[in-house]
């Protein structure tokens, strides 16, 4: 049964589902569409365009779908979608996108804490987590299984490969590759992943793959392309390493150092 406080102000025109709290004071506009079994935290805003997928948690003053901070936005229809199973914590913010996207989202089973922002036209995937303070610019996409440490911005158009640990304090001004952890100032390589693989199930061959495409690739005698070419020479038939090579072809910003 939906529970909506005598206090919030919701809009007859907004689509909720069903067993929904919606706590005092929140706003809930006219162009959202909740799902079902989701929480409404007091003074959160859910602004026109909002997409809300169901068992999604969002906590106090938490604000949904506001207008992006991009000069160039001439309030076109954008929108904001959040998947299933997702918790947004105290005071983050998340903005639509323009029309260049015309959308921002967050994956499922995501972990959002207090402060964190999400920019226009930004992709966060799956099972993502973003601690206190992170700052997440325009047209940035963060794959699925990623995790950023708090306080740490990211520039806009910077990918972030999956399965990725960025540490927290640090800046991401460079593509992060997947599978890796990352930290220092400038931010740089500090290895593979190797405990998030194994807790999620990655086979000690493909550990072993990426670690050799990885010694390739931050080789300091091989340019990038040099490293490419030995690691498809080398490495062909693991599908970690195609990923890889998936993500660094894709690439506009080049990838951290070492």
């Amino acid at each position: 049964m939906t529970n909506i406080h005598p206090s919030a102000i919701v809009s007859g025109k907004a689509k909720l589902g069903a067993n929904i709290i919606v706590s005092p004071y929140a706003i809930i506009e006219n162009d959202v569409e909740i799902g079902d079994d989701c929480y409404i935290g007091p003074h959160a805003v859910i602004y026109n365009g909002a997409r809300i997928g169901n068992r999604v948690k969002i906590h106090q003053s938490a604000s949904v779908a506001h207008t992006p901070q991009d000069l160039k936005f001439g309030n076109e229809e954008s929108f904001f979608y959040v998947g299933d199973d997702t918790v947004i914590h105290e005071f983050a913010t998340l903005h639509r996108g323009t029309k260049e996207t015309g959308f921002s989202s967050i994956g499922k089973k995501c972990l959002l804490m207090a402060y964190s922002h999400v920019a226009h036209d930004t992709t966060v995937g799956d099972n993502c987590i973003l601690a206190n303070g992170v700052q997440i610019a325009g047209h940035v996409i963060i794959e699925d299984w990623v995790i950023i440490g708090g306080m740490t911005p990211v520039h806009q158009f910077c990918n972030v490969g999956q399965h990725a640990m960025v540490g927290g304090g640090f800046r991401v001004t460079q593509d992060v590759p997947p599978f890796i952890l990352t930290a220092g100032e400038p931010l740089k390589f500090s290895g593979l992943n190797i405990i998030g693989l194994r807790r999620r199930g990655f086979s000690n061959d493909d550990i072993t793959a990426l670690k050799k495409a990885y010694n390739f690739l931050y080789d300091n005698s091989l340019n990038i392309s040099q490293a490419k070419k030995i690691i498809k020479e080398e490495l062909p038939e693991n599908v970690c390493v195609q990923k890889t090579l998936e993500f660094l072809e894709k690439s506009k910003r080049g990838i951290i150092g070492k």
